[in-house]
Formats: structure tokens, C-alpha cells, sequence
């Protein structure tokens, strides 16, 4: 019986970030009153390598996996270097620099790494905010005129989203995390952000954060003006080249396993219980990587889950 994989997490320190790790999920964080903003849940990064925390494989990084077992664990003919997707909670109490990540065409010419992402929001406050593309009718040199003079916010789309919704953000859409979210975030296997407003205020070293302006401008889709929340397709939140992501519901007593048997998939629980095979359980908050040919698991009570898998 091959049983879920589960990893243990990477918490960023962020000058954003808040505790809710802690009091949503009853993590325990690395310090007392830091403020974490991430907790990198399934990473196959040089500098944040996700290890596995339990049962046959414990003790070996997500790229041991992926070098050594990619047939057995994640399915044939899935090629590159790295696991492909970068699996994220984000916990906003500030909000997080106004910023763009760059599209495939560019990223190689600028030494960074293409990345495309989307946001589950976990849990909104009720004024909570997102910033996404631009006001209607801003233009690059609008956008350059606002930034000279500290009001790039009056050029950025913001929207209120709720609990429960998503929202898909392609390489080359501005956008910034407002306070008061909880997010999860799938996302290419990248690390590339430019920021190009950051609220004018100090880093947690008590100095202004690093800008990217000039490479930001490069990288900016001007065409893309006031997008909206994801309106789900079916069960499909999000589907491109990179993942398709599907959120579920599972009635008590209900099984889920991998949508094909010859490929993982990732499992994220938003609500609710699961149960694998050995009676070891997970709650929300819980990352679980199905290998391929992974036993079933079992709803102990009704569950809502995101599943993220490799489009062919």
C-alpha cells in the first residue's frame, strides 16, 4: 500500500507576516513574536529543500524523491531538473509589496525565473484586499509618472475576495496581497519577484526593502486592467500549462485517490478530516503528496480539498 508523503515545512520570516501559522493551524513556529509571512509546505528549492517527515521515505528532500524514485513516486514521462510546482501558505498582515514576476519570454534575458501562480484564499477578513492588473485606462507612462511620485496604489485594480475563491495570476500581472489573508499559493518552482512599490516603509533589518523598478516596467502586462475573482469551471479552479488545480468536497465516509492512477497528485486539505489506510490523520493545513498508485484516503467527517495535478 502505498500511503501519502508529507513533508516538513519551511517558515519564512517576512516583515508582512503575522502568527496565524500558529493560531490557525497550532503550528509551532521557529521563534516567539517574529512575524512569519510563508510556510513553504512542498519545495524543491536549493536554499528551502522540503524533507520528508514520516514513514519509508522519511529524512530524504523532495529532490531526492524526484531524482531517485520520479517512476515510482510521481509517474513516467515527467521531464526536468526539479519537482515543477512550489506549494505555499502565505499569511498577510501587512499588506505585501506591489510586485510582478516575469513572463517565460523575458525571465531568461533578465537571469531570473518565469513564474505563474494562483491564490486560494483560505481565510479573508472582511475588508481584505488584493491588488491585480491596473486601473482602466493606466498606462506605462501613467504608471512611471505615479510611481515618481509615491502613488503607484491609485494606478493598481483592488478587489475584496472572499473565503473559498481564487484567482489565477499568470506571469506578467501586477499584483500585491493586502492584509488580512490567508492564503494558499501553487505555483511554478520559481523564486523570481520584482517589486516595484513597497508602501515606502523599512524591512524587519529596519531598511527600505530592495525595488526592481526598472526590470518591474519590463515585465508589467499594461493590458491587463481590472481582472476579477476565478469563477470555478465545474470543479477546476485553475488549469495551464503548469497544474490544474480542482477543489472537491467529500461527503463523510467518502475516498479519494490520485484522478490518474499512474500520476501523484498534491493534496491539500481546506476543511474537514482525512484518514489514510494506517488511521493516521490530516486536518486543514495539511500538504500531502499521493504517490503514484496511492491507496485511497477516507473523509472521517465532510472535507473540502484543493487536488493539484500535472496537466499531460
Amino acid at each position: 500500500m502505498k500511503k501519502p508523503i508529507t513533508f516538513s515545512p519551511h517558515y519564512m520570516e517576512r516583515v508582512w507576516g503575522g502568527r496565524s501559522l500558529e493560531s490557525t493551524y497550532a503550528r509551532k513556529l521557529p521563534k516567539a513574536d517574529t512575524p512569519y509571512g510563508e510556510s513553504w509546505e512542498i519545495s524543491d528549492r536549493p536554499e528551502a529543500q522540503s524533507v520528508v517527515d514520516h514513514g519509508h521515505y522519511a529524512g530524504k528532500s523532495l529532490h531526492d524523491l524526484w531524482r531517485d524514485y520520479r517512476g515510482e513516486i510521481f509517474g513516467e514521462d515527467i521531464e526536468g531538473e526539479r519537482f515543477p510546482l512550489l506549494i505555499k501558505i502565505l499569511d498577510a498582515r501587512s499588506d505585501l509589496s506591489i510586485q510582478v514576476h516575469p513572463p517565460a519570454q523575458i525571465a531568461p534575458a533578465m537571469g531570473g525565473e518565469p513564474k505563474t501562480e494562483m491564490w486560494y484564499i483560505a481565510d479573508a477578513d472582511p475588508n481584505a484586499k488584493i491588488y491585480v492588473g491596473l486601473k482602466k485606462g493606466v498606462t506605462k507612462e501613467s504608471f512611471e509618472q505615479a510611481l515618481k511620485e509615491g502613488r503607484c496604489e491609485e494606478t493598481v485594480h483592488a478587489i475584496h475576495p472572499k473565503t473559498g475563491e481564487s484567482i489565477h495570476i499568470p506571469s506578467g500581472r501586477l499584483h500585491a496581497i493586502g492584509s488580512g489573508l490567508l492564503i494558499y499559493e501553487i505555483q511554478q518552482n520559481s523564486d523570481t519577484t520584482y517589486r516595484v512599490y513597497d508602501w515606502n516603509r523599512l524591512g524587519l533589518d529596519g531598511k527600505p526593502r530592495d525595488l526592481h523598478i526598472e526590470e518591474s516596467l519590463e515585465c508589467i502586462d499594461f493590458e491587463d486592467f481590472e481582472p476579477t475573482m476565478d469563477t470555478p469551471q465545474g470543479h477546476t479552479l485553475a488549469k495551464c500549462p503548469y497544474y490544474h488545480v480542482e477543489k472537491l468536497a467529500l461527503s463523510e465516509s467518502a475516498s479519494v485517490g490520485n484522478p490518474d492512477p499512474l500520476r501523484f497528485s498534491i493534496i491539500t486539505i481546506v476543511s474537514g478530516k482525512l484518514m489514510d489506510s494506517e488511521g493516521r490523520a490530516f486536518t486543514p493545513g495539511s500538504f500531502l503528496l499521493m504517490p503514484k498508485g496511492a491507496t485511497p484516503l477516507t473523509a472521517t467527517k465532510d472535507t473540502t480539498i484543493l487536488q493539484t495535478t500535472i496537466p499531460d
